[in-house]
């Protein structure tokens, strides 16, 4: 039995998803996929589309054999750290033995050299990074030169230009898989690392592709376009009927729960919890905001200075961006204030080994021999009932659970507000079964 890992947000799910899971069972010889999937809330720092469940099932209907959740707090956090809790969740399940992950360059071997230069980074790095830092450049701006310095006065993949290695560096699917490699490595994992080039759409590609108007570069017989293009239209169109242009990018299943769903139960966006972020603005001092993952005291200052109370959460975003300040750190910023993560939680979550259990969100029937595959190893507990689950984890998991079942309830919330539509809480809930 071989099983192929997948870290993914599904944000909605498409046709370039299940293009990544076909070529990674073909290029791995996998048997089996398990998803490490994110839950109601993404690491862009905003609500998921939709919720984790329609998500999963998504999923279970176009290859992927097992979905977990990947805790609130490292499905929020930056790449490092997104990275670092997907990976020792797929680790610690004892069963996958490669992860494959979409990436702009396709070059595994130059991924991995990377990786290793970074998870060993010298002093000399570290300097660089930091004079980087204080000129004001943001962290992924900082990393990409302070690395291009280092390599060149070093001599380091030498046989790399100095232009690839920078368009390396600031493709984002490029960023998570070298994280996911760092990841690997600093977890001493036996997991092999495999990568596959990301077709047509780029990641924050707008344009919206069929099968008249895709590349003739492209080998896949669907159009692939990217999760951007799709959720615009989402955000553009006022009833169900006006989904049919992206009929063409996404499964035929998918295009029918969407049919179905729209304006029932999706989209939802950051304006969706708008009302709270700005009572929590009113209601925390400097001191409380400053304790929020990615809360510096300086974003804490700017927070508590806005003067105008009304302003949307673009508005609110842009208001507080800085020249060091990404806009997606910001909104990572107030989602952990509004989902309550903290920085000394956070910190105690990471000593203590990462993610802690394994929440299934769903599986196909004929797959449930791995979930007695994973049980068997015993490396991590399953969480099938959160009813169940202070039996199963210590009080530190329990409290990095308690922020998982807080974010589904805020976001179902919000659902019932949007749309008159109640999901079941996380109680109730049952497993995806397929």
């Amino acid at each position: 039995m071989k099983v192929v890992g997948l870290v993914t947000e599904y944000n909605p799910f498409h046709n370039g998803h299940k293009y990544h899971i076909e070529e990674a069972k073909k290029v791995t010889g996998a048997d089996y996929v398990i998803a490490v999937m994110s839950g109601n809330f993404v690491q862009r720092g905003t609500p998921a589309i939709m919720d984790k469940y329609t998500r999963a099932e998504m999923a279970l209907h176009n290859g992927v054999d097992l979905v977990f959740e990947l805790p609130v707090c490292y499905a929020t956090a930056s790449a490092e750290y997104f990275a670092l809790g997907a990976v020792s969740l797929l680790d610690k399940l004892g069963i996958v033995d490669e992860i494959c992950f979409g990436s702009e360059c396709g070059d595994i071997k130059l991924i991995k050299e990377i990786a290793y230069i970074l998870v060993n980074a010298p002093k000399e790095y570290d300097e660089l990074l930091s004079s980087y830092m204080k000129e004001g450049f943001t962290f992924p701006a900082a990393r990409e030169k302070a690395f291009a310095q280092y390599l060149q006065s070093n001599n380091a993949l030498s046989g790399i230009s100095t232009e690839r290695l920078t368009n390396v560096l600031s493709e984002p699917n490029n960023i998570l898989g070298i994280e996911y490699v760092k990841a690997l490595l600093s977890l001493s994992s036996t997991i092999r690392p495999v990568t596959i080039q990301r077709k047509v759409a780029g990641y924050h590609d707008r344009e919206l592709y069929s099968r008249d108007n895709q590349s003739e570069c492209s080998n896949t017989p669907s159009a692939i376009s990217s999760a951007t293009a799709i959720r615009n239209i989402f955000m553009n169109i006022n009833d169900a009927n006006e989904l049919s242009p992206i009929a063409d990018s996404v499964p035929a299943n998918v295009y029918n729960n969407l049919i179905t769903n729209y304006h029932k139960t999706y989209p939802i966006t950051e304006d969706a919890f708008a009302s709270i972020i700005r009572y929590k603005l009113l209601f925390e001092g400097h001191g409380s905001l400053s304790s929020y993952l990615d809360i510096t005291k300086d974003l804490a200052d700017r927070m508590k200075n806005i003067s105008n109370p009304d302003y949307t959460m673009e508005e609110l975003v842009q208001h507080l961006k800085t020249k060091n300040f990404t806009l997606t750190r910001i909104n990572r910023a107030l989602l952990h204030m509004l989902l309550n993560i903290r920085k000394g939680t956070f910190d105690s979550y990471n000593k203590k080994g990462f993610t802690p259990y394994a929440r299934i969100l769903g599986i196909k029937k004929e797959s449930s021999h791995l979930l007695r595959t994973i049980a068997d190893i015993g490396r991590i507990p399953i969480i099938r009932k959160v009813s169940q689950a202070s039996k199963q984890l210590d009080p530190l998991a329990m409290q990095m659970l308690s922020e998982d079942i807080l974010a589904t309830h805020l976001y179902n919330q919000a659902v019932y507000e949007r749309y008159g539509t109640s999901l079941r809480n996380e109680y109730r809930r049952g497993i995806v079964i397929i």
